[in-house]
């Protein structure tokens, strides 16, 4: 079936690309220097060739450190210059991105000069690099990405390879932006695990942390939450201190093992209840519970560094009874405090775009969340069960939920779409993450060890898994709207290009998963025209499919659309770029 669904989707591709003339050169741009930079970045490998490259040189990891190091060198600064960053050094499984944002927004609020390095980006590859938490102007980052690229070229040789990947390439730059604009501390989220990632070259952080463990890139990793523990332990450093969140047991003693060896002081955050006390609930600038625990982990980063760079305003530690520093725990509790007016408004002002975020537009109201594991899943089904359930209920009772999905990598496609089952969606849509067919005039976005013909077969895979979990709870849902139950093949008209692509089946769809061959193709069809930063779906691209034609009748005619966009940061990094066009400038 994925087979034929392919051939109908390459068919309606071309017809699709048959109106416009199609361009593999991107478009000129009034800031060629940029774009020349990211033009020349994109030729670097990109992060799914790095992740094949960890995989080959796994049998010695070291020497990717050594490798870093070496590249660090040749773009003119040691290692040793590194210490002059104060960094907090942050990884994990999810959360980690979200505790960094929270910990630099804290220290911001103190009046600090702050460097952020993160990835993924989502709309432009800038916003991996922040100052004061905004992503470094064009104008620095194409004078830092030459000055980075052109040291490198000088000095290669025939040993050394001339560049370093994609990952390696920004973090180093990352460097030479926060040590030559003199901020006072960075923030650096590890690119993935944490022993052998190439931000680990840091030596001398000022305190480190790590977030909630899940399971994920297990092809490099591991495959069990003790492997990936001792991965993610491997940034501890000798009398730095070091905080995590509740881990399961297994985990949390492998990380209290690591910090042992590695002499390193670790500490286990309590809860934001416990910063709270008998005062109100501390607001958080990003939604949903899970972000608790990172809001915590935060306020102890943040408060460690100013204690230990003798700051003043640290917040009053709260009396810790006696003995419950262990308590059967195998890592001692760290104390917690009255949180300063600095780090409560810190809290507060959080953002972190993608990550639990609501865009109303009208009648349509989007909600946009990377998770991408099963445990982060799972906290965007309660996160967004809660967000949509706190909405006014139309009147008449006309409310349609939409699944916008797409997953990269090696992760279980199947596991984490069964844990959305409980949303009660009456459509998933299923695209690739180009926010276009042709993507040539994005550059930020562009990913060359990705085809669209590769996207799509995972996503009609998407499409007979969702059939097949409908299937197997019991036939028709009760919540699929009458109109799907009707039969019908898609075959895609030779004559015209063709916004919607199902399959065809060997007997009629009894599903409401539907496929699109890009992400602005996917939003039109879902906002029909009621978004007013989307254009209405054109006339003459549709199909008569009943599932397109009675699905577009009834998200014209609902009183609320509600749109739930998950399973990949840079498939919410595409929706955003064509929701919010003010993020591409």
């Amino acid at each position: 079936m994925v087979a034929r669904g392919l051939r109908a989707l390459r068919g309606a591709l071309r017809a699709a690309a048959a109106g416009r003339p199609f361009s593999t050169r991107p478009a000129r741009a009034p800031a060629m220097d940029y774009q020349d930079a990211i033009r020349t970045l994109n030729t670097l490998q990109t992060n799914a060739s790095y992740l094949e490259q960890v995989k080959r040189e796994r049998g010695d990891p070291r020497a990717q450190l050594e490798d870093m190091r070496g590249f660090l060198e040749r773009s003119g600064l040691k290692v040793e210059d590194l210490d002059r960053l104060n960094i907090i050094h942050v990884t994990g499984t999810k959360g980690k991105g979200s505790a960094c944002a929270f910990t630099e927004c804290i220290l911001r609020s103190y009046g600090l000069k702050t460097g952020f390095y993160s990835s993924p980006h989502l709309v432009q590859v800038r916003e991996r690099i922040r100052i004061n938490g905004q992503p470094i102007s064009k104008e620095l980052f194409s004078k830092y990405f030459w000055l980075v690229y052109n040291r490198l070229e000088e000095t290669k040789d025939p040993v050394h390879a001339s560049m370093p990947a994609y990952f390696r390439f920004l973090t180093i730059m990352a460097f030479h932006v926060f040590l030559q604009e003199k901020v006072d501390l960075a923030v650096v989220e590890v690119g993935i695990g944490g022993a052998y990632d190439c931000t680990n070259i840091i030596r001398a952080p000022v305190v480190c942390g790590v977030s909630s463990l899940g399971i994920d890139h297990t092809s490099i990793l591991g495959d069990t939450m003790e492997k990936i523990a001792w991965q993610k332990g491997g940034i501890f450093k000798p009398g730095v201190p070091a905080f995590t969140v509740a881990q399961p047991e297994r985990p949390l003693e492998v990380l209290r093992d690591r910090a042992q060896e590695r002499e390193c002081l670790l500490y286990l955050c309590p809860e934001l209840d416990a910063f709270e006390g008998g005062r109100r609930v501390l607001e958080l600038g990003l939604a949903g519970t899970h972000q608790r625990s990172n809001a915590a982990l935060a306020l102890q980063l943040a408060r460690t560094w100013l204690q230990r760079r003798s700051c003043r305003g640290l917040g009053e530690l709260k009396e810790v009874p006696p003995g419950t520093e262990l308590a059967g725990r195998p890592v001692p509790l760290a104390p917690a405090f009255q949180p300063t007016d600095a780090m409560i408004q810190g809290l507060r002002d959080t953002e972190w775009l993608g990550r639990t975020q609501v865009l109303p537009r009208g009648p349509v109201t989007w909600y946009l969340d990377g998770a991408h594991t099963t445990s982060s899943v799972q906290a965007c089904v309660r996160w967004f069960r809660q967000a949509a359930l706190n909405q006014d209920k139309p009147h008449d009772g006309s409310e349609v939920r939409v699944l916008l999905f797409n997953a990269t990598g090696d992760r279980d496609m199947a596991a984490l779409l069964k844990l959305l089952l409980p949303c009660h969606f009456d459509y998933a849509v299923f695209c690739p993450n180009f926010t276009e067919v042709s993507v040539a005039s994005n550059m930020d976005q562009q990913n060359f060890n990705v085809t669209l013909e590769n996207a799509l077969t995972r996503c009609l895979e998407n499409q007979r898994t969702w059939t097949q979990l409908l299937e197997e709870k019991g036939g028709q849902d009760p919540w699929l709207p009458t109109p799907l139950r009707a039969g019908g093949l898609l075959q895609p008209a030779p004559a015209r290009g063709t916004l919607l692509l199902v399959p065809p089946a060997p007997r009629p769809l009894n599903s409401p998963a539907l496929v699109f061959p890009c992400l602005a193709q996917a939003l039109r069809w879902v906002a029909q025209g009621r978004d007013p930063r989307l254009a209405a779906p054109g006339a003459t691209g549709a199909h008569p499919h009943p599932a397109a034609s009675s699905g577009a009748v009834l998200l014209r005619e609902a009183a609320a659309v509600r749109v739930l966009v998950t399973g990949s940061l840079h498939l919410v990094g595409g929706v955003l770029r064509l929701l919010d066009p003010a993020l591409s400038q």
